[in-house]
């Protein structure tokens, strides 16, 4: 048969009954004749609980203690795992992220993967055994323990499949694959057979929650089949690949994100170089910077607006205020805000897309206060509290319930 890396979520091993589910859908992959890598997140939201444990103590914890503490979980998950399937009778051997040969860089919180040497992992399938890895980490030249950030675990199995050559990479999670719309929130939502790496990267660098970014970017690079389906329900998943079926439709999906800040400065000196030193400064802290919107210049001055993550909003206004040009300007931060983006390589010969999105918000008595645009993407920022609203106004504007 082939290699097989599946990997699963934090939900996905929440508790006793749903780590022995795993264990049956791991076991019966082996079983059909397969080797099996298996990538584990922490348990439900222990991740979340060890971030509060640290607040009691320190809430200026350094980063690399932050590391050290959060690679706990997937421990604890491996370990179960592991029990679940020797319980049921096969082999089985568990890994850390350093024990499976992940190297990092030694940017803590959000580590990037150098290599792996994965001489072990390769040893353990030699001796048809079912290797369990810690997703989420690895170990940096200093022999500290390392995390990729969130969602890392993913990036963790599609780096494994693409070192392994493996034959498909199965992400595993509470839904049945990738849908035109969060299904949780929006009930006629599609589920899609295929989607392109384009198409889902952009999903998910603008608030799908279904795959990592950087695994996507990863698969894109390295050729990696991944297929996203749930580990709660055996019925197929959707394909992440080079050239999928396009299936005549214009938008492949419809998301928001939520965890937006928006920072204004106002009466910048309207100067050549003021810009590119405000997001030079941003971007050696490695904040990301989303939407960008400048002002015309009037009477020597203008506005610049633009967004970024929520957590790193506070490091971002801290970084401008200490510009010797922005001394004494005012800076605003807006965190009661949404980023609701359409995505689909089917616009990029549609010129009336930005129309029907727009009008399905102005429909609604939607605001929009900011707009981006790519060749296979739209996004708008709109206030939070008509996220929601605008997500189901904007899908059955492009995906009528007769084409679902």
């Amino acid at each position: 048969m082939g290699l097989i890396v599946q990997k699963f979520g934090g939900s996905s091993v929440a508790d006793a009954e749903r780590v022995n589910n795993v264990a049956g859908i791991v076991t019966d992959t082996y079983k059909a004749g397969n080797d099996v890598i298996v990538v584990v997140s922490a348990q439900g939201d222990t991740t979340d609980d060890l971030i509060a444990k640290a607040q009691e103590i320190n809430p200026r914890a350094s980063k690399r203690e932050m590391d050290m503490l959060l690679t706990a979980g997937e421990q604890i998950s491996i370990s179960l795992l592991a029990m679940a399937i020797e319980k049921i009778g096969c082999p089985v051997v568990s890994f850390l992220g350093w024990q499976a040969g992940f190297n990092t860089n030694s940017n803590y919180g959000s580590a990037r993967i150098k290599n792996i040497k994965a001489d072990r992992v390769k040893s353990a399938i030699d001796k048809h055994q079912i290797v369990v890895v810690a997703g989420f980490q690895g170990i940096n030249k200093y022999d500290d323990l390392t995390t990729l950030g969130r969602g890392g675990s993913d990036t963790s199995a599609v780096a494994l499949a693409a070192a392994l050559h493996a034959d498909k990479c199965q992400i595993f999670t509470d839904v049945e694959g990738v849908f035109t719309a969060d299904p949780r929130k929006v009930k006629n939502a599609k589920k899609l057979t295929e989607i392109t790496y384009d198409e889902m990267l952009e999903l998910a660098t603008l608030g799908a929650q279904v795959l990592n970014n950087r695994s996507v970017e990863m698969g894109k690079k390295y050729n990696v089949e991944i297929e996203v389906l749930s580990s709660l329900k055996r019925v197929p998943g959707t394909i992440v690949k080079e050239v999928a079926n396009m299936e005549k439709m214009l938008v492949r999906g419809v998301t928001k994100d939520t965890n937006v800040a928006r920072i204004s400065i106002i009466d910048l000196p309207d100067i050549p170089g003021i810009a590119f030193k405000i997001f030079a400064k941003l971007a050696a802290k490695n904040i990301n910077v989303d939407i960008i919107l400048q002002s015309v210049g009037r009477e020597g001055s203008k506005d610049i607006a633009f967004t970024v993550s929520m957590d790193c909003a506070e490091e971002a206004i801290e970084i401008i205020k200490n510009l010797a040009e922005l001394q004494g300007k005012e800076v605003k931060c807006d965190t009661d805000i949404a980023k609701v983006s359409v995505v689909g390589a089917g616009m990029e010969t549609h010129p009336g897309a930005a129309a029907m999105m727009f009008e399905a918000l102005y429909e609604h008595n939607i605001n929009i206060q900011m707009i981006s645009t790519s060749e296979i993407k739209i996004s708008v920022l709109i206030d939070k509290k008509d996220a929601d609203k605008a997500v189901v106004a904007i899908h059955d504007k492009f995906i009528p319930a007769n084409d679902r």
